[in-house]
């Protein structure tokens, strides 16, 4: 039960939150509807490979990554995006393309793009399609201690 190792951590870290079930939603634009959530505060966490070392990218579900910015941020030869098969063995407790944001918690590094952190508040997968957790973005950070970059872009529709 992938959401039960999320909740130990941060009912450890004495972090408030609560947990949202929705029904079953695979992207982050679905969740945010069926949910009721602005598509900016809902976080989705995209899997990226930074030189060849994979790390999670974590922005608004409106947003889009934007890899040429990012690489440029950090300074890197390539940033390009992760398949499934090249992540899902990182995150045995998780379903595929529902892992938190909480990189810490799997030994890889995360960025945050800037729009995402000046929410007061923010939901993001729980390791599952169908459960949510919403806490305050302060707190999140506190835990997870991401690099906070100006790398998304708003999704045009």
């Amino acid at each position: 039960m992938p959401i039960k190792k999320l909740k130990d951590y941060l009912d450890k870290n004495d972090i408030e939150y609560i947990t949202i079930r929705h029904s079953l939603a695979f992207n982050a634009q679905q969740i945010a509807a069926t949910t009721h959530i602005p598509g900016k505060e809902l976080a989705k966490t995209v899997m990226i490979k930074i030189d060849g070392k994979m790390a999670m990218a974590v922005l608004p579900a409106s947003y889009l990554v934007k890899l040429d910015v990012l690489k440029e941020l950090i300074g890197a030869k390539k940033v390009e995006l992760a398949n499934e098969m090249e992540f899902k063995h990182l995150f045995p407790d998780c379903e595929i393309g529902a892992m938190p944001p909480f990189g810490n918690l799997y030994d890889m590094e995360v960025f945050v793009a800037q729009s995402l952190a000046e929410d007061e508040e923010i939901a993001f997968n729980a390791g599952t399609h169908v459960e949510l957790i919403r806490m305050a973005y302060a707190d999140f950070e506190r835990l997870v201690q991401p690099v906070v970059l100006a790398f998304s872009t708003a999704r045009v529709i």
